[in-house]
């Protein structure tokens, strides 16, 4: 297995899981979404979005949390149509 195909039985990182928690939560707006980001995973906004798109596409994800995971799929599904 390799570090883009983790296997079936592989669990997410602790960084992945924090992704799909940042997620989870509503945000005021953008601003401060984007500090939190900084301040709790301590990686860019770009980056970010980076391993959630990867996520979104992880079975592991959607099956720690799947009504997120979904809702995400959705948005991003919408968006891509809308092109």
């Amino acid at each position: 297995m390799t570090a883009a195909d983790p296997g079936p039985d592989a669990a997410l990182s602790d960084q992945e899981r924090a992704v799909l928690a940042v997620e989870r939560q509503s945000w005021p707006g953008p601003g401060a979404k984007e500090r939190a980001i900084r301040e709790r995973l301590g990686i860019s906004p770009v980056r970010y979005y980076q391993l959630l798109n990867a996520l979104l596409d992880d079975r592991r994800a959607l099956a720690e949390d799947p009504v997120t995971v979904n809702r995400l799929r959705r948005i991003r599904d919408t968006r891509r149509r809308s092109r």
